[in-house]
Order: C-alpha cells, then structure tokens, then sequence
C-alpha cells in the first residue's frame, strides 16, 4: 500500500510561561534564538521540510503570525505553507481539526498529518526521518502514532507510555498513556523499563475518526465553520506561494 502524503503540522502556540521572563506571550519560547543563531521554531521548520511530501502548516497565534512567517523565510522563501492564525487559543485539538481540514485541501484528498511541537530540540535527523516515514506508512494503515523518548531520568514534568505488544518493527502497541507521576513512580518506571516518556508528537490520516467529531459533534460543526468561513488574513500561503 502507498502511504498517504505527509503534511506536517507545526503548533506555535502558547507563551511558554515557564521560561519567563525570557519567553513571553509576545514573544514566546520558540522564537527565542539559540547560541547558534537560530530558534526553535526554525529548527522545527527545517525537521518539517525535510520529511514533507506537499508543504506543511503552521498554527499560531495571531499577534504571532508575522514572527513564524519570518521564521519560515529564513529557512526557505519559496516553502509551501499555510498560516492558521487564531485570533484566541483554544487548544490542541481545535488547533489540529482545522489542520486536518487544509492538510485535505492541500493534498486534495486525505493526508497523514505530522504533528510537531514548535519548542522541541532533535539532534539526530537521520533517526527523526526514518522514524516519520516508519510512522506514516502505519498511519496509511489507519494506526495512530506518537512517539516516545527513551527516559534518562526519573522526570516528574512528563507524561509516560507504556509499552504493550511489538506491532511492527521498532514500533509498539501503548497499553497505557500515564500522566505525569510522583518521583517514586517515574524511578519505576524507569527502573522497568517498560515505559518511554510522551513526546507529545503524533503521525495519523487526515480522517482518522478523533479528527473528525473532535470530542462532540456540536465541536466539530464549530471548526468546520471557522475554517470555512476563514479569510486570506487567517489561513494564508507563505509570502511566495501562489
């Protein structure tokens, strides 16, 4: 079976309180340049491009729409990309419905949606790429996917997967997803074995059931209605797309 084409989703929302005063709502964490020169939103972007199969989509906010625009002309001007601009956050799973909605349109048909946090460091690209294509082709099967961290620590800021069956090469079946623990519980964790710490990144097709309904109907016609009724200055091409 060919896979579905991969459209990643980046989100870019959020004020990253934790890192105040030096990430602040107008300008939050991943807009914060490294030593290197660049941001984490940069970084992000480049990992996207290079595993993209027909552009990619970068939710935000608003008030931030410029910054990650400027981020994706640094990293390529000629990018196929689309904006969704919130005029107010509401969360991850709006955020990603309207993503499923325009990764359809611009693949004209179902996609596999990549999404990423805009905040996170990868080192090893290699291993980030050949992972994505292992997670689109099961998710061209109608799996979802989320990726896991081997744990170095007993973190108490993270959530945890535990590990069921091998499903398909490197690939598990998640018996459980556990939210953050107490320091005893994370060293059993860790101590077992048997658990990874929650990335927070997931690879699933565009009408994979949960994007569809959203958690309720009345949810769902909500964001069918937001992203129809979206304007060029909401939902809107990179500066050089046509």
């Amino acid at each position: 079976m060919k896979p579905y084409p991969l459209i990643p989703v980046v989100l870019a929302g959020g004020a990253g309180t934790r890192l105040w005063p030096q990430s602040r709502r107008a300008h939050p964490k991943p807009f914060m340049r490294l030593p290197d020169g660049e941001t984490l939103l940069e970084k992000t972007l480049k990992r996207a491009l290079g595993v993209s199969d027909a552009g990619l989509i970068v939710v935000t906010a608003k008030d931030q729409g410029f910054l990650a625009e400027r981020e994706l002309e640094r990293c390529a001007a000629d990018a196929k990309a689309r904006f969704l601009l919130e005029p107010m956050g509401r969360n991850t799973a709006p955020a990603i419905a309207l993503a499923a909605l325009e990764a359809e349109r611009m693949a004209q048909g179902p996609a596999v949606l990549l999404v990423l946090a805009a905040d996170h460091l990868i080192a090893d690209l290699s291993a980030f790429g050949a992972d994505v294509r292992h997670a689109q082709a099961l998710s061209s099967q109608g799996w979802l996917v989320t990726f896991g961290i081997v744990p170095s620590h007993p973190e108490t800021g993270f959530g945890y997967l535990k590990l069921g069956a091998p499903l398909d090469g490197s690939a598990r079946v998640v018996d459980a997803f556990v939210e953050k623990p107490d320091r005893a519980t994370a060293q059993a964790y860790l101590d077992s074995g048997a658990y990874l710490w929650n990335s927070g990144m997931f690879c699933f097709l565009s009408n994979w059931p949960p994007t569809r309904p959203i958690c309720s109907p009345a949810r769902a016609r909500s964001t069918k209605t937001a992203s129809n009724a979206a304007t060029a200055s909401t939902i809107q091409p990179s500066c050089s797309a046509s």
